[in-house]
């Protein structure tokens, strides 16, 4: 290839890299709003916990169903996808506990680092950013990774720490995830779009209306809870948050982009999105589970913060490579 050649295609990637940090950038403008509210004290704690209320419950589970319910199981599901996506995650899990392991973490420590190392924002930013950056298709794909978040690793670090704890497996533990999947609202609202799509009849009209306005609060109130939720985080315990920041955000996109590219026969546009909702910054629950359970709760806390102030720039660069390699227009 001529050197000319070479340079035109460096600069044309670069102008794409650039329109997408510009668009990306008011969605991390929201994130930041939100924290300085409540930094200052503008926004109290309890304000914010009763915001991720309103949105964990109504806003982005009127979203989700909305989305679900205009999707049908075939769009959304595909065993190479699932293949692609859990291999992806299994091998940085996996690697993310070995080195905890190494440094003499136990079992319930390690299970919490494996645990930020592939759990991304996928609910909270993913949902809205990603529908708006990829286009609406992209909204089967994102729903299949956040259900495979919720369904597998939420359920396996519950069972991880609660066997842990009791020393063996028990059908305690299999009610306890149980019941937690049938209450949080984002597997409910996803599965019930799902069983209304399978109907066959379109949504009323005044019902889609209610949803879409209700749903629309979800990617405003969600970044600026997401904002919120960083004022109180610290960001001690540098080394191991930058190893886990590391690990999510450049590990599991490549882990994901390789199972998804070269094992496995994911569809280009899906595996587009999968490798963009791979690079997200660590998810909020890890540390709401954390604190719970009593484990490494700033561990968790500081590579919250640190994977998410990262992200601005790393999560342009992976949806920038990933809209030019599946030939999409980002925000188009």
């Amino acid at each position: 290839m001529k050197p000319g050649w070479t340079r035109s295609i460096r600069v044309a990637y670069a102008e794409v890299m650039l329109e997408i940090f510009l668009k990306t950038l008011p969605f991390f403008a929201l994130i930041g709003l939100g924290y300085q509210a409540c930094r200052s004290g503008f926004f109290t704690a309890e304000a914010a916990a009763y915001l991720t209320k309103f949105v964990f419950y109504f806003a982005l589970s009127a979203m989700l169903f909305r989305f679900a319910a205009n999707l049908s199981l075939r769009e959304i599901f595909d065993w190479w996808f699932v293949a692609a996506y859990l291999w992806g995650c299994f091998t940085v899990y996996l690697i993310a506990t070995g080195v905890a392991l190494i440094r003499k973490r136990g079992i319930q420590e390690a299970a919490f680092e494996a645990q930020c190392a592939v759990i991304g924002n996928a609910g909270f930013l993913g949902v809205p950013m990603l529908i708006v950056l990829l286009g609406p298709d992209a909204a089967g794909p994102v729903l299949m990774v956040l259900a495979l978040d919720l369904i597998v690793f939420s359920s396996l670090i519950v069972i991880l720490i609660t066997g842990s704890r009791d020393g063996r497996m028990s059908l305690g533990i299999l009610k306890t995830v149980g019941l937690g999947l049938v209450k949080n609202p984002m597997i409910v609202s996803m599965s019930l779009g799902l069983a209304w799509s399978g109907t066959g009849w379109a949504v009323p009209v005044p019902v889609n209306e209610f949803l879409a306005i209700l749903g629309a609060a979800a990617t405003p109130g969600a970044l600026f809870a997401i904002g919120a939720s960083l004022a109180d985080k610290s960001a001690e315990r540098l080394s191991v948050a930058g190893w886990l920041t590391f690990c999510k955000l450049v590990l599991h996109p490549a882990a994901v982009a390789f199972a998804a590219l070269v094992l496995f026969p994911v569809e280009t546009f899906s595996a587009a999105v999968m490798i963009a909702a791979a690079s997200l910054p660590v998810a909020g629950n890890v540390f709401i589970l954390a604190q719970h359970y009593g484990v490494a709760p700033q561990r968790v806390s500081a590579s919250i913060l640190v994977s998410t102030a990262l992200s601005i720039v790393t999560v342009s660069v992976v949806v920038a490579w990933v809209a030019n390699m599946a030939g999409i227009t980002p925000g188009g």
